[in-house]
């Protein structure tokens, strides 16, 4: 098992890259809802890898907590952390059924609350 130090250096490096995704992917679809498109399957795919990273990032919280060197604030983290896993699959699910520029400006706002809530978690987390 990974001591709990090395965890902690991962995890916050780890928030940023999914913050850093997020942005990505939103500024992807922010292009494409200015161009007048719909969501594209390459782009629900990156969703997928900021989602993946985002459970990744769940399994290190878990890990850490387990060894009393969790958050800051558990609540107000943990509640931002399981807030994060839902909107990206909703926001793609609702993509996929839009099929007009919307459905890009869908994953724009997605994309962007993603990222602003792995900012707060990251300072949750500090304290």
């Amino acid at each position: 098992m990974l001591p709990s130090r090395i965890l902690g250096a991962v995890w916050t490096p780890l928030a940023w890259a999914v913050a850093v995704g997020a942005l990505a992917l939103g500024a992807w679809a922010g292009w494409r809802a200015v161009v007048d498109r719909p969501v594209i399957l390459r782009q629900l795919i990156a969703g997928g890898v900021v989602e993946a990273l985002m459970l990744v990032e769940v399994v290190v919280a878990v890990v850490k907590g387990a060894t009393g060197d969790g958050p800051a604030d558990p609540w107000t983290f943990w509640g931002y952390l399981l807030t994060t896993l839902v909107v990206l699959p909703v926001a793609a699910a609702w993509s996929f059924a839009e099929r007009t520029r919307w459905s890009s400006v869908v994953l724009l706002v997605a994309s962007l609350t993603v990222a602003f809530l792995h900012v707060r978690l990251v300072q949750v987390w500090v304290g």
